[in-house]
């Protein structure tokens, strides 16, 4: 039998005790953001330090340490809460404040620094603006020494806040030219194409805004993450994961391949005399290439969205007059699952299918969509 050391029977122990505090795997973001990202915080800091030197002075406490804590979430986490603009400048400058406050009020006690950082955390949580290295700048201010008590509430206000301000303006200015919305913003949820107060139809089934609320408060502590961000992050999960499941059926399979078109110089009235005899709510605009041009469908005969009062149709009007031009269409070969969301939660009733001239070559509906996915849905649950 092998004989196993007392030192490999403790290191085995350790190992099984702190497996858990190793690092997990986890998400990582493309090479290409790691790289922006390290770039954009090693310029932002440059520029930090230049603008702050020159304004405050080589005397003045310039460039302090908290503030390469606070590069990291600014250009490496920038859709963090804890990254953004009111929680940079409002956390450092009011954690400062209140670091100023307790050594003028208790003096240099060991414990001092600790109510600082505590009052700190309380404060910014109930403003908002909860920023870790405000802890830090707590600390600083309440036991650093040197300028931070020589200058009291000047640190937290200029010093500190001149700082902050000047990170994140070359946050907002760096980000934004690397392609990443900062200050960020959630996804704007779509809204209802009839303006009722009912939810979209994507919402209506599934995780749900409650579901989510539900879930975040069961983890019982504060989560690094909003909640319309873990909403657009389901939904695109979601999605995903309805792409990977219904990836083997395309548009060119569920299409209709007679389509009646028009041209843009048809008459209105031969238009409508289309829509009637082949029962159908829209019809694509081509030119003489049978390229589509636009879309004519039997909205465009109203005189406006509220008015239920239709066009007169005056002979020899033509239908490059009444079209809509911007028109939403797909390939042949592009999967079902990507004309989900502009059926169910856009309003659209019809799609066009082009080629890669852009010449139409079939026409997918509602209807198509809808008996496609109950005959997949069907076939799975067998």
């Amino acid at each position: 039998m092998h004989h196993v050391s007392r030192t490999d029977q403790i290191r085995i122990f350790l190992l099984l005790r702190l497996q858990h505090w190793l690092p997990a795997p986890s998400v990582r973001a493309g090479r290409q953001a790691l790289v922006l990202g390290v770039m954009s915080a090693a310029v932002g800091l440059s520029c930090m330090e230049w603008i702050s030197r020159h304004w405050l002075g080589a005397s003045a406490p310039w460039f302090m340490p908290p503030m390469g804590a606070s590069a990291v979430l600014l250009f490496m986490l920038p859709v963090s809460p804890m990254a953004q603009p009111w929680a940079v400048i409002g956390g450092n400058v009011l954690s400062a404040l209140i670091g100023v406050f307790i050594h003028q009020c208790l003096g240099d006690v060991g414990w001092g620094a600790a109510l600082a950082a505590a009052m700190a955390i309380t404060a910014m949580c109930a403003l908002r603006c909860l920023h870790p290295p405000g802890g830090a700048f707590a600390l600083m201010a309440a036991q650093g020494g040197g300028p931070a008590h020589e200058l009291g509430y000047e640190f937290a206000l200029a010093q500190v806040g001149l700082n902050s301000m000047a990170l994140v303006l070359m946050a907002l200015l760096l980000n934004n030219l690397a392609g990443r919305r900062y200050p960020h913003r959630p996804s704007p949820a779509p809204t209802s194409t009839h303006h009722t107060s009912d939810p979209l139809p994507s919402q209506r089934v599934g995780v749900q805004a409650q579901d989510l609320d539900a879930a975040l408060a069961s983890f019982g502590e504060l989560l690094d993450i909003e909640r319309d961000d873990l909403e657009d992050i389901v939904s695109r999960a979601n999605l995903q994961a309805q792409r990977r499941q219904w990836a083997s059926v395309c548009c060119d399979d569920i299409m209709s391949r007679d389509v009646v078109t028009v041209s843009a110089t048809c008459s209105v009235e031969e238009v409508w005399i289309r829509l009637s005899r082949h029962k159908v709510k829209a019809l694509p605009v081509v030119n003489e290439s049978q390229q589509l041009v636009g879309i004519v469908s039997l909205h465009d005969f109203f005189l406006s969205p509220t008015d239920r009062a239709l066009r007169k149709i005056v002979p020899g009007r033509l239908v490059s007059e009444i079209m809509t031009t911007s028109v939403m269409a797909v390939s042949p070969d592009q999967p079902i699952a990507d004309l989900v969301p502009a059926f169910s939660d856009g309003g659209l009733h019809h799609m066009p299918v082009v080629d890669a001239e852009r010449r139409v070559v079939g026409m997918v509906t509602q209807s198509d969509l809808v008996a496609a996915l109950f005959h997949l849905t069907a076939v799975s649950a067998c």
